[in-house]
């Protein structure tokens, strides 16, 4: 007889599926996938607001383009023929420090600015100039500001609207406002893009650094199905995917209402 070990995430029993406690067939139909998604991670249910921040913070990150490298590889092994599977897995699995991880990075990065504001008794702009020039002397970048596309990227500001709805708008996201105003005193033109937006919501939310990540990979998980299924029925097979020779010819821009 093989050794028991705990698991306090799901319990299975015949007929029933039990999430944190909860009947499933009970939350289908009554709770968002962002109520679920921090449910399953945290172990409460939130609020409907925090389940539309969740939501918000997930279709943030769904896709951008064919030129992440989580999608050049997966549409890489999708052109050798590979299964869904296994070249969704590999755009996966470059989901790293520098593809997605300026999430947990920021994150941690703000609370150490914000620490050190509270423990100094100086502004959280204060802090942020302080630490910026510590860590540029020590050859440390601050994750979460700047983008190679957007010099104001349009998701963060409403991740910070939804934020301050939920009544999430917390510390971490103010020290975020912090640094980029400190960086804008500089001279530097450092707006906060949309990883350091989630990493600061999630911080002010609960979530650990180690978590945020998964977050990322939660929330692209079906672009990178989009892109794979794309180049198994439109592309021929083993072409060179050249980073950037792509060309938009989907629908025109359009609106909700």
């Amino acid at each position: 007889m093989s050794e028991q070990w705990p698991t306090g995430i799901t319990e299975i029993e015949p007929n029933s599926v039990r999430v944190r406690g909860y009947d499933i067939a009970e939350l289908m139909g009554r709770i968002s996938f962002g109520q679920a998604v921090y449910l399953i991670l945290r172990g409460e249910l939130p609020d409907k607001a925090t389940g539309n921040l969740m939501e918000a913070i997930i279709v943030s990150s769904i896709d951008h383009g064919a030129t992440p490298p989580s999608v050049m590889a997966a549409r890489t092994l999708a052109s050798t023929g590979a299964s869904l599977s296994a070249s969704v897995g590999s755009g996966l699995m470059s989901i790293n420090a520098h593809h997605g991880g300026a999430i947990t990075k920021c994150a941690q990065q703000l609370g150490e600015i914000s620490e050190r504001a509270s423990h100094e008794h100086r502004s959280l702009e204060e802090a942020a100039t302080s630490q910026l020039a510590d860590w540029k002397d020590a050859g440390v970048r601050m994750s979460g500001f700047g983008h190679r596309i957007h010099s104001a990227d349009p998701r963060t500001s409403r991740l910070f609207e939804l934020a301050r709805e939920a009544g999430a708008f917390g510390d971490h996201c103010r020290t975020a406002e912090a640094v980029e105003a400190a960086f804008r005193t500089a001279g530097k033109a450092l707006p906060i893009n949309v990883d350091g937006a989630i990493g600061a919501v999630l911080a002010d939310l609960g979530f650990d650094p180690e978590v945020m990540n998964g977050l990322f990979m939660i929330a692209r998980t079906p672009g990178l199905i989009a892109h794979v299924r794309e180049e198994q029925t439109r592309m021929r097979p083993m072409r060179k995917v050249v980073p950037g020779a792509h060309q938009y010819d989907g629908p025109a821009a359009r609106t909700l209402d």
